[in-house]
């Protein structure tokens, strides 16, 4: 009788700490999940922040002669709306189709507002003076290094959750209880070349 009621109560001490060490797991998987949707929350809103300055911009030059009706200033205004709308996803829906479309639309964004700087600053002179042209060029460089930063920093947190997630025995629990690996932003293929004109009008 003693025998069988040790046998019990070991049993139901290790099912008792078993779901408490299942239950510590769930918690820092959603604290790691909960930190990827941050960290994407933060490469999202700097990508807002320059989809939002380029048209700033273009209000800006709009001022100089003829310009407002510029190819420039039409692609650099469709490219601002494309990357908004291709950044409007939550973290849970970024595939690597998903990643692809917005670092394109990134890349276009990025490629489009620069040519229209160097063909403003190259036709009106007079807008290097300019302050509030200035002003957001110098924005506009400033976020390409916090989205840099924030892609970086969003990628260390999907690869803490990965990690966590797959790492044996995580894994086990990891499925049954709705978590799944993230997508990682990898770097833009063709980034170490120039765009050239001719890319940008398409």
């Amino acid at each position: 009788m003693k025998k069988g009621l040790i046998v019990v109560l070991v049993l139901l001490a290790i099912v008792l700490i078993g779901g408490c060490q299942a239950c510590n797991l769930q918690k820092s998987m959603v604290a790691m999940d909960e930190e990827v949707n941050s960290k994407w929350a933060n490469v999202q809103n700097q990508y807002q922040r320059r989809a939002d300055l380029i048209p700033n911009l273009v209000a800006t030059v709009k001022g100089a002669a003829d310009f407002e009706k510029s190819t420039y200033v039409q692609v650099a205004q469709a490219r601002a709306g494309e990357l908004k709308q291709a950044t409007n996803v939550t973290a849970e829906e970024l595939t690597p189709e998903k990643i692809a479309a917005i670092q394109k639309a990134s890349a276009e964004a990025q490629s489009a507002a620069r040519m229209m700087i160097n063909v403003v600053m190259e036709r009106y002179p007079d807008l290097k003076a300019n302050e509030n042209f200035l002003n957001l060029q110098s924005q506009l460089e400033g976020t390409e290094n916090r989205i840099n930063e924030e892609r970086r920093k969003y990628n260390e947190a999907v690869k803490t959750y990965n990690v966590k997630i797959r790492t044996f025995p995580n894994n086990l629990f990891a499925g049954m209880l709705g978590f799944e690996k993230r997508t990682m932003f990898e770097a833009d293929k063709g980034a170490e070349k120039a765009p050239s004109v001719g890319d940008m009008m398409k």
